[in-house]
């Protein structure tokens, strides 16, 4: 666990993108309960906090693809996000829809782009990494070549990793969940002895029911 990692934590928790509550755990649209719901949405409107965590992501950009030609940022919550770094970085941008648009040009990729074109993928949040390698199944498909995805927070789900692995897509990310349980321990946000259980959700969320 690097310092950058512990600080970005601590600003999602100060923003109030990361809510815990292993008592009374959140449910996700999978049906999978989850001590865990974060929201990197709010971090928008706190501009001080917003501008270091794209600051950050700008220096992982910056020194771990230093070929980019552009940035494509995940609908929605990764638009703004790419946005500010491609921005700050003087590259161009992209943002990739789930699907086509059913009207007007029907595009799925909005923004200008060349084949062979380099690019690298703003995410907001992985999970199980599904939607996120759409993305970049639909970038491949129009000609550009993905470096690597940059996103803000991860859980740490082995599926995830597996996912990214066997697509070829290098994953970097500014923090993640046994990150913030640590740096939420320090704290006392959590009672102690909780730890495990938390970080035992993440190896095996679909049986997980809470503590």
């Amino acid at each position: 666990m690097s310092s950058n990692e512990k600080t970005i934590a601590e600003k999602l928790l100060q923003a109030g993108a990361v809510q815990l509550s292993p008592q009374q755990p959140f449910t996700w649209a999978s049906g999978w309960k989850s001590p865990i719901y974060c929201d990197n949405r709010k971090i928008l409107s706190f501009p001080f906090i917003r501008d270091f965590i794209k600051s950050e992501m700008c220096n992982i950009i910056f020194d771990r693809f230093p070929d980019a030609e552009g940035l494509a940022g995940v609908a929605t919550a990764g638009i703004a996000w790419g946005a500010m770094a491609a921005d700050q970085l003087k590259l161009p941008y992209l943002y990739v829809r789930p699907k086509p648009k059913e009207h007007g040009l029907g595009n799925q990729i909005e923004g200008y782009y060349e084949p062979r074109q380099k690019v690298v993928i703003i995410e907001d949040l992985i999970s199980t990494g599904k939607s996120s390698l759409q993305v970049a199944e639909v970038l491949r498909k129009a000609g550009l070549e993905v470096m690597g995805m940059v996103a803000i927070f991860t859980y740490g789900f082995d599926v995830a990793a597996t996912a990214f692995k066997q697509a070829g897509v290098p994953l970097i990310t500014l923090t993640s969940y046994p990150t913030l349980i640590s740096l939420a321990l320090d704290k006392g946000n959590i009672a102690q002895g909780a730890e495990q259980a938390l970080l035992q959700w993440r190896e095996d969320p679909a049986a997980w029911q809470g503590m």
